[in-house]
């Protein structure tokens, strides 16, 4: 009998619900942790040097469950996953994305813009900053860091405290996709990322920063609704075709 499979996860974290749902669409049963809600999830995460999550395990082998083509050959599972949009495109959704993200954050009302999401203790700040800073990694590990973990969660400056000042941050970094894209030769676009899950693809990276983006933006509008504002210029499915976005928006 082979060892059981553990998912270790939390909630409003893009890349755990995508692999949730991978995991469920192949009938693979697994251990299900909340770090969350188990204090002693991270606790058994640090047994393997690790912080961060979705990680998948099996026995004493663990995986960073943020490629779905690597989670597949962990779990000897036949690859299914479909080809990345080429980069050209993906730049096209990720500014579409930023300037979507930049108009849900301006509607928030200041007075709500500390309240929690729903079983996790991030704020609609936070989210809305952790937008744009998705981004803002990438263009930093396109030009030689390593993308790592902690970068992306970063928390924003205190400078940031409105939904004005996060979008004109967001618009500084949407400037900052535009000249990557502009100023960086055909020859440097197939290089390799360094990156906290491996070595990776540009066109994977940027695929990630692309359809995690997106998945946030979604989340923004789930607080817009919450709070009964219409989103202004929603996303629609046509608009986000062709990412690897989780079916569900939220998952507590």
């Amino acid at each position: 009998m082979s060892e059981p499979i553990t998912l270790f996860w939390q909630p409003g974290c893009t890349s755990c619900l995508r692999v949730k749902e991978f995991l469920r669409s192949h009938d693979v049963a697994f251990n299900s942790i909340n770090i969350a809600d188990d204090p002693s999830g991270l606790e058994q995460l640090s047994k393997y040097g690790i912080k961060t999550v979705p990680i998948l395990t099996q026995g004493d082998r663990f995986i960073f469950a943020q490629v779905l083509g690597e989670v597949a050959c962990f779990l000897g599972l036949e690859e299914d996953s479909v080809q990345p949009l080429p980069i050209h495109e993906l730049v096209l959704k990720l500014r579409m994305v930023l300037a979507a993200a930049q108009r849900y954050v301006h509607q928030i009302p200041v007075s709500h813009l500390n309240h929690v999401l729903p079983g996790r203790i991030r704020t609609y700040r936070e989210l809305g900053y952790h937008i744009f800073r998705i981004a803002e990694c990438f263009l930093e590990a396109a030009a030689g860091t390593t993308l790592t973990d902690e970068d992306l969660n970063a928390p924003p400056c205190e400078d940031l405290q409105t939904g004005a000042d996060i979008a004109e941050y967001g618009q500084g970094v949407l400037g900052a996709v535009e000249a990557w894209w502009r100023n960086t030769p055909d020859d440097k676009k197939g290089e390799s990322i360094a990156t906290y899950f491996g070595k990776q693809t540009l066109q994977i990276v940027l695929e990630r920063t692309t359809w995690h983006s997106a998945q946030h933006a979604r989340q923004l509008m789930m607080v817009l609704n919450k709070l009964g504002i219409e989103p202004d210029g929603p996303l629609l499915p046509d608009d986000l075709a062709g990412l690897p976005l989780p079916n569900q928006v939220w998952d507590d």
